[in-house]
């Protein structure tokens, strides 16, 4: 028995030990957590344990939707794939991207390993801590997720053109609620719809009319009040709050001639018979 006790004392003790040497270490700053730095063997070991383990234990309680195999949910899934998650987990025929070259622990090749259904929908729901993987269903139903969660058991299977056709057939990035708008571009430049062959954004701001370019400024110089602003992609507009039209200005008014100007005119005489003479002994002013 006090062996037992013994043992259970020792046990106690180094477990507080290595509990306030880890508690010192995090709280003196000692370990690094800068993304270009790996976790120590030991750390990614425990990380990756607690994901793998979390992510399995919660699909396991999900309820697969029937049809997950149905071409209209797997094209439909293409297109969010490529406008949400290419850019980290590639596209089949690409090479890493800014994204995913940035992160770690490193995204998964998504083109290359197969996801289970229910761990995927799990996942791109819920996303997972620290690890730069959003939770998109804080803006995504259920049915899209399911919908991508269905396209990933497809897409090791693709090469680079099946991959562009079904994205460019998919419509493009589409699930009810909280997509990005349009940007522009740099002459050349393209984005992961033009990659994956789907469809491409509108210009944020379409090219002025011939009107406007006649306001005779030039790209980059102001113009009686206004500024020519020039985007990345080549495209012009004229910021102006009022802009004064080049053409000729309107001739102007002329001013009434007096007829009688230069002729000599008699003076003005008194009229003897208007104040007639008193001689009351008042003078009278007017």
């Amino acid at each position: 028995m006090k062996t037992i006790h013994t043992s259970m004392l020792a046990a106690m003790l180094a477990i507080g030990l290595v509990a306030v040497a880890g508690a010192a270490t995090v709280y003196s700053g000692v370990y690094n957590v800068a993304a270009d730095e790996p976790h120590t063997p030991a750390v990614y070991a425990l990380l990756e344990t607690a994901r793998a383990r979390s992510i399995s234990v919660r699909a396991s309680e999900l309820q697969l939707p029937s049809g997950l195999d149905d071409e209209a949910r797997i094209r439909q899934g293409a297109g969010n794939y490529a406008a949400m998650c290419a850019g980290c987990h590639l596209a089949p025929g690409s090479g890493p991207t800014e994204l995913s070259k940035g992160l770690y622990p490193a995204p998964p090749d998504l083109t290359r390993k197969m996801v289970s259904a229910a761990e995927a929908f799990w996942a791109i729901k819920h996303g997972i801590k620290a690890s730069g993987m959003p939770a998109w269903g804080k803006s995504m139903q259920d049915e899209y997720i399911w919908n991508m969660a269905a396209f990933l058991q497809k897409l090791p299977k693709l090469d680079k053109a099946q991959y562009q056709a079904w994205v460019a057939s998919s419509g493009g990035h589409s699930h009810g609620g909280g997509e990005t708008g349009g940007h522009a571009h740099a002459p050349g430049q393209r984005d992961a719809h033009q990659e994956s062959g789907g469809p491409v954004h509108e210009q944020a701001h379409p090219r002025q009319s011939d009107e406007s370019d006649a306001a005779g400024a030039k790209p980059g110089r102001a113009s009686e009040g206004g500024t020519r602003h020039t985007h990345a992609n080549g495209m012009q507009h004229l910021h102006a709050s009022t802009v004064k039209p080049s053409g000729p200005k309107p001739p102007a008014k002329p001013q009434a001639v007096d007829p009688h100007a230069g002729m000599a005119m008699p003076e003005a005489k008194p009229n003897p018979q208007t104040h007639p003479a008193s001689d009351d002994g008042h003078d009278h002013q007017h």
